[in-house]
């Protein structure tokens, strides 16, 4: 994978602290994979220039503070940081409008289910943070718990796969692959859920 190939020699150089301030970037919508980031940390650690355990905990750090931020941003600046030349391109009309329609559909379990998806993740959490009806704790709840299950299975499929890249990589799509599936079938047991409430409400004729 190029990106793999562009961050190893940075992380096999800055360690730590390159992996933090890559998942920080990750967090705003930067066109990085989330899951390669930490695979390529854990890489470095299962070739002994990382431990990987503290890996492990700068990777979760590394993604809340991330998403933490754009919260954040979304709390404090709301719609004015749209204007801004560099999250145009992240905070598109259209992403807005799917992050509302998930968010109405699925409520808070929105927050856990958009850490694995990468193009809707900034603006769900920037929507979140934006509608003041999210408190940061639950916010933090919901995001924590998707950091938990994602990072370490990221940071150690490439801690015991460093020296075995091909089946890394062969793992790595697959998890892909099997998580998108997962999300396709919550997706559609959640739809079903809402459609049967809504109908539920209605006024009976």
């Amino acid at each position: 994978m190029e990106v793999f190939d562009f961050l190893m020699p940075i992380f096999t150089e800055y360690g730590y602290i390159a992996v933090f301030v890559m998942l920080l970037i990750c967090g705003f919508g930067v066109p990085v994979p989330e899951d390669v980031t930490l695979v390529t940390g854990g890489v470095i650690a299962g070739l002994g220039y990382a431990d990987p355990h503290v890996m492990f905990a700068v990777g979760m750090a590394g993604v809340l503070v991330g998403d933490g931020l754009i919260f954040t941003l979304g709390r404090v600046y709301g719609q004015r940081i749209q204007t801004l030349p560099g999250f145009r391109k992240v905070l598109t009309p259209e992403r807005f409008e799917k992050a509302a329609q998930l968010f109405q559909k699925y409520g808070k379990w929105v927050m856990f289910v958009a850490r694995f998806l990468p193009g809707l993740r900034t603006p769900v959490f920037f929507s979140a943070g934006m509608s003041r009806r999210v408190p940061f704790t639950t916010w933090l709840m919901m995001d924590g718990f998707a950091a938990a299950i994602s990072v370490p299975i990221w940071v150690y499929l490439g801690y015991f796969g460093a020296l075995n890249r091909d089946w890394m990589f062969s793992v790595l799509r697959q998890f892909q692959v099997g998580i998108f599936v997962l999300l396709g079938i919550g997706a559609l047991v959640g739809g079903v859920i809402w459609w049967r409430r809504r109908k539920a409400s209605q006024p009976q004729p």
